[in-house]
């Protein structure tokens, strides 16, 4: 089970980095996707994220 707990926590760091990268992205100048469709997978990244680490967190709380 900590494996599974350890996955879920990885997951969801990798998903806020991904996050991040997008971000930083739409803030530089001259790119070629629009900065909407960035910010818009942006903001599915931090979701997802977000669902994951309450998610790991609640096993790990129940552990």
């Amino acid at each position: 089970m900590d494996g599974v707990i350890f996955g879920l926590f990885a997951l969801s760091f990798i998903l806020y980095y991904g996050m991040c990268h997008y971000i930083l992205a739409s803030n530089r100048p001259g790119i070629y996707p629009p900065k909407t469709l960035l910010k818009k997978r942006a903001k599915a990244l931090a979701a997802g994220g977000t669902i994951v680490l309450l998610l790991a967190a609640f096993i790990y709380y129940l552990r």
